[in-house]
Formats: C-alpha cells, structure tokens, sequence
C-alpha cells in the first residue's frame, strides 16, 4: 500500500482573511514605530514623557494613523504582491521570502512615493532617515512573510 501526497490548495476567503491579518500586523507594527520615533525625538529635547503618556500616545496613534498608514501599506503590496505571485510561479519554494521581500520594498517605495508629492517634507517623520525607514519596512517584511505562510498550499496523505 503506498501512501499519496497531494497538496491541498486554500480557498480566497482564507487568503483574504490572511491578507487583512498581515495588513493589520503591518498597520500596527509601523504605526508604533513612527510614534515611538516621534516620541524620542521629544525626549531628545528634553521633553519628559512618562511611560503612561507613551501608551496613550500610541494607542491614540493607532486610531489616528493606522487608517493612514493602512492605506499606504496596502497601495504598496498590491502591485508588490502581484509581483511576488508571478515569480513564485517560478520559485514555489521561496514563497515566504519572496513575499516578505516585496512586502518591504514595496513598503519602501510607496514611502518614497508619497514623500515625494507630499507638501511637507516627508509625510512620517520616522522615515526621515533610513534607521526608521528600515524599522518600518521590517513590519511590512515579517507581515509579508505571514501572509506567504499562512497562505501557503498544505500537504496532506492519504
């Protein structure tokens, strides 16, 4: 008796569902990094911010620019995630990394992007150098990488 392998394909309400989740992982990862920039560099200045005002601040930050930042994210991995499909056809075994990388540079040009037609000089003052800018797109990474994951084809025996 020999024992089939098959591999089990997901349905798009999984995907999506997977999707949304790292969408809100990398929502929440970059809004909390963009505050805590902001609130060290008032802490550079002397400004003293006790822990309880920090909590607030993020979570205030949450509700105010997540939505901002949401929408950022997901103009960067829509045409970054299409990409990452195509070439996984390609490479089936690099699904993760090939997601994660796509979802951080994709992150990082729409950043740059919308720098650039912004009226201030940069829209998220955390991406002003590139310590932000990278502590940011590493959200956007591991979050593409959950969403490879998670979405991935399982294999099941029969």
């Amino acid at each position: 008796m020999t024992i089939s392998r098959t591999t089990r394909t997901i349905g798009w309400g999984r995907r999506i569902a997977a999707f949304l989740a790292a969408l809100l992982l990398a929502t929440a990862w970059g809004s909390v990094v963009q505050t805590q920039f902001n609130l060290q560099a008032l802490a550079a200045l002397d400004v003293d911010i006790p822990l309880q005002v920090r909590g607030l601040t993020t979570l205030q930050d949450l509700v105010g620019f997540g939505p901002v930042y949401a929408g950022i994210v997901l103009a960067a991995w829509l045409p970054a995630f299409l990409v990452a499909a195509l070439l996984v056809r390609a490479w089936p075994q690099a699904r993760v990394p090939l997601y994660a990388l796509a979802a951080g540079v994709g992150l990082i040009a729409a950043v740059r992007v919308v720098d650039a037609v912004a009226p201030m000089p940069v829209l998220i003052d955390a991406t002003r150098g590139i310590v932000g800018l990278l502590a940011m797109a590493m959200g956007s990474l591991l979050a593409g990488a959950a969403f490879a994951w998670w979405t991935r084809a399982r294999r099941s025996r029969y």
